[in-house]
């Protein structure tokens, strides 16, 4: 089964470094590594010279703002374009344990499965016990810490999901032509949240099942993170009430919640809708 990984990267040189050494050391090696790059040209220069070789496919930023869902598309279109039969999304912050690749395709050849998204466990690791020289693969398994809300199938295990809300796109597979009945995702969606959760319900929309597959591990690299992400509050707001008009309710209600509970947005009755409370003195900010 020809095999693309994509990963999206803005910045994060490290980490991407990183993932391209652990899917050189992987059990299976893939055809494809499609970096897309978002508004940072710097990035072939990471990946240059290493294996597996990488493809590098730009995407310009408009108003700061990461397009991470039209990235996605672009990374799948340029490996559907050159034969790629399984695609396996990655986050830049995610190593590849050594059989995820091999594990995937295992899954994804069954010939009984129906349409899937298939989803591998992602642990979350410390900082680098090395801050200066980083952390060591061989090392990663041990370190990683899953996340507690997420199904943690044994390895050799799949376990169907009937929840396509904890779809999360850190690291999933699915093959060209499941990739084409869900459509890809909305580029409506700019910034940070929504477009993955998004996704997943186009796949329950399809038919598109979804699949948690134990042994194919992905290891989160650690960096500085806020909760709830203050920082991409208007994105947020915005990407939230494109998902309400599309699928009739609110996505990331615990953030929304943590944030009117901060006195940062406030539900409008008469709209019904969040926005963003009034600076000092001043109308209401719009979302």
């Amino acid at each position: 089964m020809r095999t693309a990984v994509i990963t999206l990267a803005a910045g994060r040189h490290g980490h991407l470094a990183l993932q391209q050494a652990g899917l050189g050391g992987g059990t299976w090696v893939p055809e494809q590594y499609v970096v897309v790059a978002m508004g940072d040209p710097g990035l072939g220069a990471v990946v240059a010279g290493r294996r597996p070789l990488a493809a590098v496919v730009g995407c310009p930023v408009r108003d700061g703002k990461l397009p991470l869902a039209r990235a996605r598309n672009l990374g799948a279109v340029h490996a559907l374009a050159r034969g790629a039969e399984l695609l396996v999304f990655l986050d830049v912050d995610c190593v590849p344990g050594a059989r995820l690749l091999e594990r995937y395709a295992e899954v994804a050849r069954e010939s009984a499965r129906p349409r899937s998204l298939l989803c591998g466990t992602v642990g979350y690791l410390p900082p680098p016990p090395d801050p200066v020289g980083g952390y060591r693969l061989a090392d990663l398994p041990a370190l990683a810490e899953p996340h507690p809300a997420r199904p943690a199938p044994g390895a050799g295990e799949t376990w169907d999901g009937a929840d396509h809300t904890l779809f999360w796109s850190l690291s999933f597979a699915l093959t060209a032509d499941t990739w084409h009945s869900v459509g890809g995702f909305c580029e409506e969606y700019e910034g940070y949240g929504g477009e993955d959760t998004d996704f997943g319900q186009r796949a329950r929309a399809a038919g598109v099942r979804l699949t948690w597959v134990g042994g194919a591990p992905a290891f989160h690299q650690y960096h500085p993170t806020s909760s709830p992400p203050v920082g991409h509050l208007h994105d947020i707001l915005r990407n939230s009430e494109i998902f309400h008009r599309r699928w009739g309710w609110w996505p990331m209600r615990g953030w929304l919640d943590e944030f009117a509970e901060r006195g940062l947005i406030r539900w409008d009755r008469s709209a019904l809708r969040w926005e963003r409370t009034p600076a000092p003195g001043g109308p209401p900010r719009s979302s």
